[in-house]
């Protein structure tokens, strides 16, 4: 496994709350991306595939699930990127690399975000924080960035 190292020095994250059945808006992030779902209220399988097609469209790469049953997150973002290339075989550059953290800390998840989370082939300079909430808290959540990368940040808009 390929790890950055060094100390770490990124921006913080852009944080988008996801309503489970709100609209869903462009992320306006520079695609390819990383994305980090943190996961803070039960979907249906429904309301889930809809957002896991929606991050895979808007340029996802690397997702990382944590949370409310992370792992059926990263099967639903792997059969959104299937479901992509309409059934044809996944281009190396398309695939989507996905993992599920739960038995980690968010900030630990964030540390993996950042050392860890490299495509084989496309360079991933975003990282996209997606909490499905009920309510946004971009503080709490940027705060466990901050222990991972706790130098000052420039804020996303």
């Amino acid at each position: 496994m390929h790890m950055r190292e060094g100390p770490i020095d990124i921006p913080l994250p852009v944080y988008r709350h996801v309503d489970p059945d709100g609209a869903l808006r462009t992320l306006a992030a520079r695609a390819p991306f990383r994305a980090v779902v943190v996961a803070e209220v039960p979907v249906t399988p429904a309301q889930q595939n809809r957002i896991s097609d929606w991050l895979v469209a808007e340029g996802c790469l690397y997702a990382m699930a944590w949370g409310v049953a992370a792992s059926s997150w990263d099967d639903a973002i792997d059969w959104a990127n299937i479901a992509k290339f309409s059934g044809t075989a996944v281009p190396e550059s398309g695939f989507v690399m996905t993992t599920w953290h739960d038995d980690e800390t968010l900030s630990e998840v964030f540390d993996y975000a950042v050392r860890c989370a490299i495509h084989p082939t496309e360079a991933l300079d975003e990282l996209i924080v997606v909490h499905v909430a009920v309510a946004a808290d971009p503080e709490r959540v940027q705060a466990a960035f901050r222990v991972v990368c706790p130098s000052d940040h420039k804020e996303h808009p």
